[in-house]
């Protein structure tokens, strides 16, 4: 039998400035994702409701797997001049 890692069990510490991004926040942008191309471009799919129930699945889904997904910090604003 393999010995198993003492540090696998323990959480990565988060990079600075990064946070653990929300459930609705990643649905949200996985439906965006099946409803639009690249472009932005209509996909010719089952529209929003198709695309916001695949989203909720895929999130329960990678939860359950144990994933982590972090989302960057805001940009900052330019200024004009």
């Amino acid at each position: 039998m393999a010995d198993l890692d003492p540090d696998a069990a323990r959480p990565l510490p988060l990079p600075s400035g990064f946070s653990p991004a929300l459930a609705d926040e990643v649905a949200e942008a996985l439906a965006y994702a099946l409803r639009y191309d690249e472009r932005g471009r209509a996909r010719p799919s089952g529209g929003p409701l198709v695309a916001s129930l695949a989203a909720e699945h895929l999130v329960q889904h990678l939860e359950r797997a144990g994933f982590l997904i972090l989302k960057r910090p805001p940009d900052r604003l330019h200024s004009a001049g």
